[in-house]
């Protein structure tokens, strides 16, 4: 354990005509300065990827939380989530961070965008091992934090920004990266860059919000 302190801060914003969010972000605070993040991304949008995404953060964070496994994780989760009708799949997909004394972090990230992570204010490449559960990928990572780091988590609603319209295939998460080290190097904390990312998405969609958009910063 150190004198780290962790702060975080997250923004959603809906599909446009939808009342409720596909997106949703759970933390669970485990003491011992350790604690676990989950940001679901539920199938299609409206009130069924609402539950989807509630159901998957709420279970994987609290699973984890108690210290169990990812392959329980997973199994859990391929067990309670219903069949799509119409793509035949059930899935919520997810990104983890999990907290480990103030000072390892633990990502396990499963068809979001992979997280962005800056330090000392440049794109850090971090390692990332790809394992298979049930034929799911998923990428997993360790990395030892140091101040000043930032991981960017979101759903797949901040890269669909602007397909169509200022981009003809969204806005690439390399070039989300390169905004979001922009805006890093200024100090802001993490709900304000969490906040800036969704408001540039907002935009990005004309104001009308194809998918639901959710941005998750980790600041240390």
């Amino acid at each position: 354990m150190n004198d780290l302190c962790i702060d975080v801060g997250w923004k959603s914003i809906f599909h446009y005509g939808e009342e409720l969010c596909g997106d949703h972000v759970e933390i669970v605070d485990q003491g011992d300065n350790s604690s676990v993040i989950v940001l679901a991304d539920g199938l299609g949008s409206g009130v069924k990827a609402s539950i989807l995404s509630t159901l998957t953060s709420k279970i994987i964070s609290t699973m984890m939380s108690a210290g169990l496994s990812l392959d329980e994780c997973v199994d859990t989760i391929a067990a309670t989530l219903p069949i799509c009708s119409t793509r035949g799949v059930a899935y919520s997909t997810f990104t983890i961070m999990h907290v480990i004394d103030s000072e390892h972090l633990e990502l396990i990230q499963y068809d979001n965008p992979l997280v962005i992570m800056i330090r000392d204010g440049e794109i850090f490449d971090y390692p990332t091992k790809e394992l298979s559960y049930d034929g799911k990928k998923i990428y997993s990572s360790q990395i030892k934090m140091k101040e000043g780091d930032i991981f960017i988590a979101m759903s797949d609603g901040c890269p669909h920004a602007g397909i169509g319209r200022e981009f003809n295939f969204g806005w690439k998460r390399e070039d989300i990266a390169a905004y979001m080290q922009c805006l890093a190097v200024v100090g802001h904390n993490a709900k304000t860059l969490a906040t800036m990312l969704v408001d540039e998405c907002y935009t990005l969609y004309g104001k009308k919000p194809g998918d639901d958009a959710t941005a998750c910063v980790l600041k240390i």
